[in-house]
């Protein structure tokens, strides 16, 4: 596996690829949610490439961006051993040479679930996988599904900017226990860890009993769930259509999915479940 830290040598390195190149962008951390996007991608491209890059743009939270897990060496084993070909990974004056301006109008879903919890998230998002897209040029760019909204923010940038690259979205990835996989994890203590499992529990029962017709008694219940799990504080729970997120979920042609995020002691997680 290349590892490679600047644009420049990235460009040189993919120019002239014959094969059709697959991009897999991450902040590190990685876990086997971020290695199943790895074997997709190396399963359905000639060249997969894999970004690390923690963003600084997408952290509402200096104390988050701070502490977010940066376990370089695992990292890199972990891909080497995963197949990938191509490691970029750039620090921050690479990504972010100069102060710069940016905002995308991409309407409502960029202020609903995560986006009222963490206004400006999706811009600095975004922001940052524009410029890995104009630095790989990929084909294909694979997401995990645990980041629904992330996946249709994307989705929209790619339209609205006329990008030539397919975004593939991932299923969840869950530990045993049925906790999804995510890089926060590991500031769960123990304790935590059980009490987190509410989420993945609700979501489950939530599923298992989903008629349309009741949707809005489904999702309090669920709600009652998880507020009555100790050291769990609940941000919401959302039944919405899968096209823009919204709470109109009468069209019959668009799915319907369910999405919690919750903070598990000082953890913030998120889930989901797609219902129909």
């Amino acid at each position: 596996m290349e590892i490679i830290k600047t644009i420049a040598a990235l460009q040189n390195r993919l120019q002239n690829q014959p094969e059709t190149i697959g991009l897999v962008p991450t902040m590190g951390a990685l876990h086997n949610g971020h290695l199943s996007l790895i074997k997709t991608a190396l399963a359905q491209t000639g060249l997969v490439v894999c970004s690390i890059f923690v963003n600084p743009t997408q952290f509402t939270d200096a104390s988050d961006l701070e502490k977010y897990p940066r376990p370089v060496e695992a990292d890199i084993e972990k891909l080497a051993q995963a197949g990938c070909a191509v490691l970029f990974m750039p620090d921050v004056p690479e990504i972010y040479p100069q102060k710069e301006h940016w905002h995308l109008d991409i309407g409502e879903i960029e202020h609903r679930l995560e986006g009222k919890f963490r206004p400006g998230h999706y811009q600095g998002v975004m922001q940052v996988v524009y410029k890995l897209f104009m630095a790989v040029k990929p084909d294909f760019a694979y997401f995990g599904q645990k980041d629904f909204q992330q996946v249709k923010v994307i989705e929209q940038m790619v339209k609205l900017k006329n990008l030539p690259v397919k975004t593939v979205m991932c299923p969840i990835v869950r530990d045993a226990d049925g906790l999804a996989m995510s890089s926060r994890n590991v500031h769960l203590s123990p304790e935590e860890r059980k009490h987190a499992l509410i989420l993945s529990w609700a979501l489950h029962q939530l599923k298992k009993s989903y008629v349309k017709e009741a949707s809005e008694e489904l999702r309090k219940e669920a709600i009652e769930l998880i507020n009555a799990e100790p050291n769990v504080q609940l941000e919401y729970l959302e039944i919405v259509n899968a096209a823009d997120l919204d709470t109109d979920i009468s069209n019959p042609q668009i799915g319907i999915i369910a999405l919690v995020a919750a903070k598990v002691g000082q953890t913030r997680l998120i889930d989901n479940v797609i219902l129909a």
